[in-house]
């Protein structure tokens, strides 16, 4: 699926460029630089995009240039309809190149709120009820921290100082806390900061597809035992496919990444806990909601998604079965699950379906 979906971006982009060096070569500017002659237009055209390409490569990364110059793209083809329509109505050409300026505009300061919605960080609060005696629990949870991307260990740092400010008894951390863009010193500088926290029931940590490396340790300088080491060094709990009964209220229980084959099924793992007991399930990828529906769990954390990331294209993953939620709230039966779009993001520095955040989950007893 996800090759399928390469492949069409990969033809969107070069199919678009092609559209693209058309479409700039209608500013009046390159008619001038080139005596009026189209194939200069086209070259002048075709060297401008390439270069602010090549700088955007250089700035930011490959896979944010090319974000950039889909969304040129798109809002050329948007506005090109646009002018289209309007002159057939109108009868009237416009005096200036409408869609160019239109369409350069709108990218801009879509690709600007969607950077700003990316590396900032909000707050978001679920109040959540039950008839079991947990009493009053108040949860802080992110995912997708994959530091190094929008904020390294000191940023991470100055993160959880704002979650810490909530005084919520507990952290749950459902994967993706480093990925291969993370380096060790910034891992161990992570690491550190949680250790520093005062939660009143601490940490806890399950993984997520990123956190043990897809290239080895050669890449980042660490491997997951290393990972796993300062976790522990800090005092993180870390559970993969395990759980533990808290202070006799409630349980964590954390999922192995649904891409660890060894993973035990959500019934599976569950069976045997006491029922009467809440029980909280840490499974990185929302992607398990029939099993954990029928597994006695009483609500359900994941990340993974990154909120969707793009509109319009925020759902797709619902759409071709890959995820079950995208984003935010759903009950089945009597199990009720939670998706956060992260606390940061991977490689693309851009969200314009959603925005970085950790949740702040209250849950009270009926």
């Amino acid at each position: 699926m996800w090759l399928i979906i390469l492949g069409a971006v990969i033809g969107a982009a070069v199919s678009g460029s092609i559209y693209l060096v058309f479409a700039i070569a209608r500013f009046g500017i390159f008619k001038k630089l080139s005596g009026g002659k189209k194939r200069r237009e086209l070259l002048f055209s075709f060297g401008i995009i390439s270069v602010c390409f090549a700088v955007t490569v250089l700035l930011m990364s490959l896979v944010n240039a090319v974000i950039i110059l889909l969304h040129f793209i798109l809002f050329f083809l948007l506005f090109g309809l646009i002018v289209r329509i309007a002159k057939l109505i109108t009868k009237k050409k416009p005096k200036i190149n409408l869609q160019g300026w239109a369409a350069i505009a709108v990218t801009v300061i879509y690709l600007t709120v969607g950077y700003i919605l990316c590396n900032n960080v909000w707050q978001t609060d679920y109040s959540l009820t039950t008839d079991k005696q947990v009493g009053s629990l108040k949860i802080a949870m992110f995912a997708d921290s994959h530091i190094n991307n929008t904020f390294d260990g000191d940023g991470f740092a100055k993160e959880l100082e704002a979650i810490e400010k909530q005084e919520p008894d507990i952290l749950l951390i459902p994967g993706d806390f480093v990925d291969d863009g993370t380096d060790r010193e910034n891992m161990v500088k992570a690491c550190e900061a949680l250790g520093k926290t005062n939660f009143k029931y601490g940490v806890w940590f399950s993984y997520g597809n990123h956190d043990k490396g897809y290239y080895g340790s050669e890449r980042r300088g660490f491997s997951s035992e290393d990972l796993e080491s300062e976790m522990k060094k800090n005092n993180i709990h870390i559970l993969s496919d395990e759980y533990e009964l808290i202070d006799n209220r409630f349980y964590i229980v954390g999922r192995k990444d649904k891409s660890d084959k060894g993973r035990k099924d959500a019934v599976e793992l569950l069976q045997g806990l006491d029922t009467s007991k809440y029980i909280i399930v840490l499974d990185h990828q929302p992607a398990d909601y029939e099993r954990e529906a029928k597994s006695n769990a009483d609500l359900v954390l994941s990340g993974h998604t990154h909120g969707g990331q793009f509109f319009p294209i925020t759902h797709v993953g619902e759409w071709f079965n890959i995820n079950d939620r995208t984003y935010g709230y759903e009950k089945r039966d009597n199990t009720e699950f939670i998706v956060t779009s992260g606390i940061s993001c991977w490689a693309i520095k851009f969200k314009t379906g959603t925005k970085s955040e950790f949740a702040i989950i209250d849950i009270k007893q009926n």
